[in-house]
């Protein structure tokens, strides 16, 4: 019989989480290296901004994942948007259900803005999204200014 997996808590990010959200961001870009001192200008900015929502999973003592998400009004929606920008999970506690609580845990606090909906974009994720009821609206585009 195998020792039960340790829980997971879910709750919102502090300064002194920063240490231990870093490798995690480092490690989801693939498209752009993630510098150390804007992160930390990022990540003291996206703590103070209303708008923003920055959560952390909590494993034992350990950050083992961080979720991104951000809101905005938008003329369409008739009502805010919720964004999804950023999901990680580290890659040692990958299918224990983190990922759906950190998703869950945005889900809840867009209805608690009056969001319209949840949107985000993946290129490596879609059949987790799937899995959690997310269909496919879009294609994204992006211009890289560097």
């Amino acid at each position: 019989m195998t020792d039960p997996e340790p829980p997971v808590r879910v709750r919102p990010a502090t300064p002194a989480d920063r240490d231990q959200v870093w490798p995690l961001a480092r490690d989801l870009a693939t498209s752009y290296t993630v510098e150390r001192p804007a992160f930390e200008r990022s990540y003291a900015s996206l703590l103070a901004d209303p708008s923003a929502l920055v959560l952390v999973a909590e494993t034992a003592g350990a950050i083992t994942g961080y979720l991104l998400a951000t809101s905005h009004p938008a003329f369409h929606a008739n009502a805010p948007i919720a964004w999804v920008e950023e999901v990680m999970v580290a890659a040692s506690v990958r299918g224990t259900g983190t990922g759906r609580l950190l998703m869950a845990a945005a889900e809840s606090w867009a209805r608690s803005i009056g969001a319209a909906y949840v949107a985000l974009a993946t290129r490596r994720a879609a059949p987790f999204y799937r899995a959690l009821g997310y269909a496919e609206s879009a294609t994204y585009f992006k211009k890289p200014f560097t």
